[in-house]
């Protein structure tokens, strides 16, 4: 099984790419921060990242979903751990022994292909109850993903502005030279 990791810019339209992946066969795993947000808000916490353990909720969740991901040819996942690195380095953190096990775990057992998507941003970033940055700080966000992802040896595959289609059958195209 192959599988490939979208990332970027909060906003960006990663999980409408993912839904347009998901619509052509492609099998997908839902990004989990948002949950853990919306998680921790139905609890009454409104700022859930605050939380000491956020980034391991995250962590722990993603790792729960690729593990329960039904077995497909080719699989797309939104976000990896290698983006909760880079959400620990944006809120101040030293990364945890949570999350430093399992970026561990993806490199040792080869997770993820080494190409990653990088879905650049739509020059803006619409609030949403769970999406509470401005589109300034999401650039600097943007920016620690990029690092981070190149730090651990993965490779970019920018992904432009363009209409969401367009967006996914790129992202098809480039898999589908991969796998030939």
């Amino acid at each position: 099984m192959k599988r490939y990791v979208l990332t970027g810019t909060p906003g960006a339209g990663k999980t409408s790419i993912l839904r347009a992946l998901e619509a052509q066969g492609y099998g997908v795993v839902e990004e989990a921060a948002t949950d853990i947000i919306a998680w921790r808000m139905a609890e009454g916490i409104a700022e859930a990242w605050k939380d000491a353990r956020f980034v391991d909720s995250i962590v722990e969740l993603q790792k729960q979903r690729q593990r329960q991901a039904l077995p497909c040819a080719i699989q797309f996942h939104d976000r990896s751990a290698i983006c909760c690195y880079a959400l620990s380095r944006y809120l101040g953190r030293e990364p945890s022994a949570v999350l430093l096990d399992e970026i561990d775990r993806l490199r040792k057992e080869e997770i993820f292909e080494k190409e990653v998507f990088f879905i650049q941003n739509l020059g803006f970033c619409e609030p949403t109850a769970a999406r509470r940055i401005s589109f300034e700080d999401a650039l600097v966000f943007e920016q620690l993903h990029y690092e981070a992802y190149r730090s651990f040896g993965y490779r970019l595959i920018n992904i432009e502005r363009n209409p969401v289609a367009e967006r996914a059958n790129e992202i098809v195209n480039f898999v589908g030279k991969r796998t030939n």
